[in-house]
């Protein structure tokens, strides 16, 4: 699904406007809050969304949708921690061929690096690794662009770990703690918050956010583990990333990285030898997404450029440094050639369109 209420983009702007995320947090999200008597129907609807839609098991949102709805749900709920409890409302069973997957997977362990390993059919809004660190499994989970705005930020990292420990507790029992939680989160006014979740010592402030998981819990075989069951629904989900690999999956894969690389943008040759590829097979491979690495980073930068613009403290000045910009005029030329206005401008049309309706 395209994003609705913005202008239009050519398929070749960012995550903002790629529409690759299925929405299964959002479906959650909107139960949580009808529980807290919010109503977010109006909300979809004016990011091209609605209840009936949401449960198409086909629909795909876009990150530009995502983090909206995100933001404003927190503003409308008055909750700063909702991240925590959409996580923790979760089931295994919404993941579709996912989460049968993880239920029929050998151990925990086993289940987890399946989950990581196929991400982007899951609808994760986070990046995930894992490993195994001095017999702990640590679960790894980073922001897909680090200028993410603060709230949205929160919410994903909170759900993100919240899920995972609701999940393993679904499937080998309640009393799974985890050996130590890890968060890039400020330290927050009551931490007490996270400790009553997660049951463990939570770390704040950190340089990277890692769930770290005790060998003998990662080594704990699942109750529904099935051997002809995994292998059936592995092979399923092997075609349907076949299937996205070699366009969207690519695309998302390149925005990732030169988000993450901002204000640097790493060269095409780099991207070609991060991929295992030549470079006249990474631009034959953008050319079938009929895009080009330098739209790609355009699109990025326009994302990067529109969620500063968001915030009141960055100049004009500190905008251009963090995208990489060689100065505020080449800011304003690109603004310009986005949106047909200048940046000022713009800022004072997003700061709009981002508040809430609450009539």
């Amino acid at each position: 699904m395209s994003d609705a209420g913005g202008q239009a983009s050519p398929p070749t702007t960012s995550r903002s406007t790629s529409a690759t995320i299925r929405p299964t947090i959002l479906r959650y999200l909107v139960a949580v809050a009808g529980e807290r008597g919010v109503d977010l129907e109006p909300l979809l609807g004016a990011v091209g969304l609605d209840g009936d839609v949401l449960q198409s098991a086909s629909l795909r949102v876009s990150y530009r949708q995502g983090s909206t709805v995100i933001r404003q749900a927190m503003t409308l709920t008055g909750d700063a921690h909702l991240g925590l409890r959409v996580g923790a409302a979760q089931h295994l069973t919404a993941w579709g061929l996912m989460g049968f997957a993880l239920m029929s997977a050998n151990t925990l362990r086993h289940a987890i690096e399946t989950g990581v390993r196929f991400q982007n059919l899951s609808g994760a809004m986070m990046v995930w690794s894992t490993a195994m660190e001095g017999g702990d499994l640590v679960l790894r989970a980073d922001l897909p662009d680090p200028a993410l705005d603060p709230p949205v930020a929160t919410f994903m990292i909170e759900e993100a770990f919240s899920s995972v420990l609701t999940l393993a507790r679904l499937t080998v029992g309640p009393s799974l703690v985890p050996r130590l939680i890890e968060l890039t989160l400020p330290p927050p006014a009551d931490p007490d918050v996270y400790h009553l979740v997660f049951g463990c010592p939570v770390r704040f402030a950190m340089p990277t956010s890692k769930f770290v998981l005790d060998g003998t819990w990662a080594r704990t075989p699942m109750p529904g583990r099935d051997p002809v069951t995994f292998a059936s629904v592995l092979h399923q989900l092997e075609q349907q990333l076949d299937s996205r690999r070699h366009q969207q999956d690519l695309l998302e894969v390149l925005e990732i990285s030169i988000a993450q690389s901002l204000p640097d943008i790493p060269s095409f040759a780099e991207q070609a030898r991060r991929h295992a590829a030549s470079e006249r097979t990474l631009r034959r491979r953008l050319a079938a997404c009929d895009t080009t690495y330098e739209a790609v980073v355009d699109g990025v930068r326009r994302e990067r450029v529109e969620h500063l613009l968001l915030r009141s403290t960055s100049t004009l000045r500190d905008i251009a440094r963090q995208v990489g910009f060689a100065d505020e005029r080449t800011l304003r030329r690109a603004v310009r050639r986005w949106h047909d206005t200048g940046p000022l401008q713009l800022r004072a049309t997003l700061v709009e369109s981002d508040r809430p309706d609450t009539g």
